[in-house]
């Protein structure tokens, strides 16, 4: 149990308030601005040598972490941790369950109709287990199907969506691990007949891997909790649509990070860093006649994909590390009761140029917790400007005695 160093004559507590305030608007005073809406990706991304299928998963589906401009491998749980990091699901204090439900608008500056929603759930069955379980729907609202002569085919909802089941386990106060299954759907095109034949819904299985590591200390002259996360998400199976054609892979990614949590006598602050890097093929260069100039074949199994994914890129080591995204945040609460968050996230300009800055806030009564975000983009245009996230959560408690 960690003693407090700071005290609260006031509302706030001074110095973690303060602290949080400065880094907010830093934060915000040294973001760059974003290139022109060009060539853009469901979750956000523009065009680049990352090729890969249902990029939905990509997208963080939560408010909490995504107003910390989507970092937090490496945060406390709650009942959106299936989306981040499993394992952090074993550090429950108490026997416990919980659900959340998050909704967002997507892409609304290019076209309407577009949404993620996400329900995720958690049971702790005692001291060191916890069963989750998830499911993410993407839905692209309504598109015209036209054939190759440019005829009117009907208006079809292309949608996706993903089914998790997850497990938590603890191996003591410091440290965790979780895993789980997911199932994937993804149906563009409703049986329609295209250029390259007909088309089907694609279907794949993937699993998660991830860990948690937590440490007391101290940072500021404050008690700290010390945290360092991984989660390795979407190694599965490849996916096709068309009958006959090659399957794509799916976006396999390696998410690695760390965070402080300053504990105040009423208050907490919470900075987090995470990193991000994609396990899948970069394409290669390719002259006219699709021989390849620079780098290695695409067409490779899963495991060659993953492995190979460090060492492939055309340009080097130099392009391998530009692959690297950042994602940084800070959550100042006081009393349980109210959180303001902030956070940017970065990608580079040849790797999708994906780089925003972020807000939110929680507010917290009983059993149900509020959250929200909000998407600010960047100086110029972004394609996710303004973009809004919304979530509920719910967390009870039974009085019992927990088993070991």
């Amino acid at each position: 149990m960690y003693k407090p160093i700071f005290t609260l004559p006031n509302i706030f507590n001074s110095q973690l308030f303060g602290l949080a305030a400065f880094l907010i608007f830093g934060i915000y005073g040294g973001a760059a601005g974003a290139q022109s809406i060009e060539n853009i990706r469901v979750d956000g991304s523009r065009s680049s040598n990352l090729l890969t299928s249902v990029p939905f998963l990509l997208i963080t589906p939560q408010a909490r972490a995504g107003a910390m401009g989507n970092a937090g491998v490496a945060i406390d749980a709650d009942a959106n941790s299936p989306s981040l990091n499993t394992a952090a699901l074993a550090n429950l204090k108490e026997v416990s369950s919980g659900f959340s439900f998050n909704y967002s608008p997507w892409l609304k500056n290019l076209t309407q109709g577009i949404s993620l929603s996400f329900l995720s759930g958690y049971y702790r069955i005692d001291q060191r287990n916890t069963i989750a379980g998830s499911f993410r729907y993407f839905s692209i609202g309504d598109v015209n199907f036209f054939d190759d002569n440019q005829q009117e085919l009907g208006i079809f909802n292309p949608n996706e969506f993903a089914v998790d089941v997850d497990y938590a386990r603890s191996f003591g106060p410091e440290f965790s691990l979780g895993g789980g299954v997911r199932f994937i759907y993804s149906n563009l095109y409703s049986g329609r007949f295209t250029s390259g034949g007909q088309t089907g819904s694609g279907k794949a299985v993937a699993v998660d891997v991830s860990g948690l590591y937590r440490k007391e200390g101290y940072l500021f002259g404050g008690a700290t909790v010390w945290s360092a996360g991984f989660s390795i998400s979407n190694i599965g199976t490849k996916i096709s649509y068309n009958i006959g054609d090659s399957p794509y892979f799916l976006p396999a990614n390696l998410r690695i990070g760390g965070a402080a949590t300053v504990v105040g006598q009423e208050s907490k602050l919470i900075l987090a860093l995470d990193l991000n890097k994609l396990l899948v093929p970069t394409q290669p260069v390719y002259d006219a006649n699709r021989n390849i100039l620079n780098g290695v074949d695409p067409d490779r199994s899963v495991p060659s994909g993953i492995f190979g994914s460090f060492s492939d890129a055309p340009g080097g080591l130099n392009e391998e590390w530009q692959e690297v995204g950042i994602s940084t945040g800070l959550e100042f609460s006081f009393k349980e009761k109210f959180a303001i968050r902030a956070g940017y996230n970065y990608q580079n300009p040849n790797k999708g140029d994906n780089s925003y800055l972020t807000l939110g806030a929680g507010f917290k009564y009983n059993v149900l917790t509020v959250d929200f975000s909000y998407l600010a983009g960047s100086v110029n245009s972004s394609p996710l400007a303004n973009t809004l996230r919304f979530g509920l959560q719910f967390a009870f408690s039974k009085k019992r005695h927990v088993p070991n």
